[in-house]
């Protein structure tokens, strides 16, 4: 990679295209999430910093030139990887130990890895011959699978996926031949049998009221009953702002968490739904044209596999709020409550905005 340092290092280097649509979307959010939270301002106002704090991250590491960025790739790889070995002796959580408690903050070291992964084959991939070989290719399976392998682990399996669709976009964007691309998932359909037994029992259940909700209505099937509810009766204009019922009369579990989407169906019907994808639409692909623009292989590959795992996030929710994929426990990207996730989305678009300012320097 060769550099050529900028005239002035000082300049903010960002993106008025992705700024102004992130802010449009978490301030929808956070419109939103007066009405989710029963009008409490106490969680509104906690959502607005965890994204305040989310855009001086993104700020901070958009300032960042890429080169460094790559420097410190396989330390962040491996600190996350500990992070994740962490949580076997000092993880907290109900029923899982997927969360670090270090007092004052309290996070997920899963969430870490849905950067690190595709950072690091980014990294490993970038001096190398694209099609990747087939041992360029097992070494990034080994890079993806390390980590997921120990999220699944936690157990974690809806953010174990997320984290390896992360990396398997790199390896797709590397230029991966569709020969192989058709083995390995004819591989993985065909080993869906042998990973039943090694499933917990809830997930077990999650998949058999995904194929029938009807079987346990008052139980396990309640979650997706109640949403497909929602989203059904918010029509095509919606009932309205603060005019929910599902939500407001607590029928929908989580309804400012993973299944905010359903409150948004019921109360901005099919009509606010759809601008919302749009916007979503249009950060994806502004995403994807920044890495048109990138001559660097590595960076091209980052800003790419980023803005596809956008997709996924934004696909996996909307899915399983409408039933037709199991419930993973995907947040709404910058909608949903909570810190984490929010936080580090925002860092992956600081990247972008990195390679975006300094793509004139970088070859």
């Amino acid at each position: 990679m060769k550099i050529r340092v900028p005239p002035w290092l000082g300049t903010p280097r960002l993106d008025p295209v992705l700024l102004g649509l992130l802010l449009l979307v978490m301030g929808f959010g956070l419109v939103v999430m007066y009405s989710a939270s029963g009008q409490d301002m106490a969680t509104v106002n906690r959502q607005a910093i965890r994204l305040g704090v989310g855009l001086l991250v993104m700020l901070v590491i958009s300032q960042v030139p890429p080169h460094i960025l790559s420097i410190w790739t396989p330390w962040i790889y491996v600190f996350g990887v500990v992070l994740l070995l962490a949580t076997w002796v000092f993880g907290v959580g109900r029923g899982a130990q997927r969360w670090l408690d270090l007092g004052i903050i309290r996070f997920q070291p899963s969430e870490v890895m849905k950067l690190a992964v595709p950072m690091m084959i980014a990294w490993y991939l970038h001096p190398r011959v694209l099609p990747p070989a087939l041992k360029s290719v097992f070494v990034s399976l080994a890079i993806l699978m390390v980590p997921s392998v120990l999220v699944a682990r936690q157990p974690d399996l809806g953010t174990a996926l997320l984290v390896a669709a992360s990396g398997g976009f790199t390896l797709f964007l590397a230029g991966l031949r569709w020969r192989t691309l058709v083995v390995f998932a004819g591989t993985l359909m065909a080993a869906i049998p042998l990973v039943w037994p090694f499933l917990k029992e809830y997930q077990r259940d999650r998949l058999r009221i995904f194929l029938n909700p009807e079987v346990d209505p008052l139980g396990d099937g309640w979650n997706i009953i109640q949403s497909k509810i929602a989203v059904g009766s918010g029509g095509v204009t919606g009932k309205g702002w603060l005019n929910g019922t599902q939500s407001h009369l607590e029928f929908i579990p989580e309804h400012h968490t993973d299944f905010v989407l359903a409150v948004i169906s019921e109360e901005f019907g099919l009509i606010g739904v759809a601008l919302l994808l749009m916007v979503y639409v249009l950060l994806i692909g502004r995403g994807l044209f920044i890495a048109s623009l990138v001559r660097d292989t590595g960076s091209r590959l980052l800003v790419g596999s980023l803005s596809l795992t956008l997709f996924v996030y934004v696909l996996v929710n909307g899915a399983m709020v409408a039933g037709i994929l199991p419930v993973v426990g995907v947040p709404l990207p910058l909608i949903s409550y909570g810190g984490t996730s929010a936080v580090t989305l925002l860092a992956g678009f600081g990247m972008m905005m990195s390679i975006y300012g300094h793509r004139k320097f970088i070859s």
